[in-house]
């Protein structure tokens, strides 16, 4: 059976978006006519589409269809979670990883569910900054654990394609909520999150 790949977009934005960047292209002095650019409006219409979802997702519901009550109590890391994300600047993306911590308070959840809220609200157009405190947020309010924990380092094309060009420049940011917030249980989550299994 060949692949049938099925992704759902609006045709309004569809239609909309893709008539706008027709008279980008065309504005920036290209030929919307030739073969190569024929289709790229709509793939970019809908890739728009794609890479913004998260503004229809509701990351605190995600996080509630997959608690658990649990006795558990020690510190839970999911590391090396991929992030890429749009710069609310200038629209080009940015890149990198999340390493998110909590220590239950009597729940814990389903660990997917972590790096499904990271992609809703890097689904968006974002600042670094802001992303990080989403995150960390939400599963604080939602969750309600001990302490939270999010790191996040990223490469932004905007400082290596433009401006300053700095192609080895990362981006760090970090938060920390409750337990977190005390020096020991910190250093252990930056350096288990550091450590490479062997």
């Amino acid at each position: 059976m060949p692949y049938k790949k099925f992704e759902e977009y609006s045709i309004k934005v569809t239609d909309d978006v893709k008539e706008r960047y027709t008279k980008i292209i065309s504005d920036l002095g290209e030929d919307v006519d030739r073969d190569g650019l024929l289709k790229t409006p709509e793939r970019a219409a809908k890739a728009m589409q794609f890479l913004t979802q998260g503004y229809k997702q509701d990351a605190a519901e995600i996080l509630k269809s997959a608690m658990f009550k649990e006795s558990y109590n020690e510190m839970v890391i999911v590391k090396d979670i991929e992030i890429y994300s749009l710069c609310e600047h200038h629209i080009l993306p940015f890149f990198g990883k999340a390493h998110v911590a909590y220590i239950p308070n009597g729940y814990i959840v389903g660990l997917s569910k972590i790096p499904r809220i990271i992609d809703v609200f890097a689904r968006r157009l974002q600042v670094q900054e802001r992303l990080t405190e989403q995150v960390l947020e939400c599963i604080n309010e939602t969750l309600k654990p001990k302490g939270v924990a999010v790191v996040i380092e990223a490469s932004h094309m905007c400082m290596m394609m433009r401006g300053v060009q700095k192609q080895n420049s990362v981006t760090t940011t970090s938060g920390f909520r409750g337990a977190f917030e005390n020096i020991e249980t910190r250093t252990e989550f930056l350096k288990l999150i550091s450590e490479k299994l062997s």
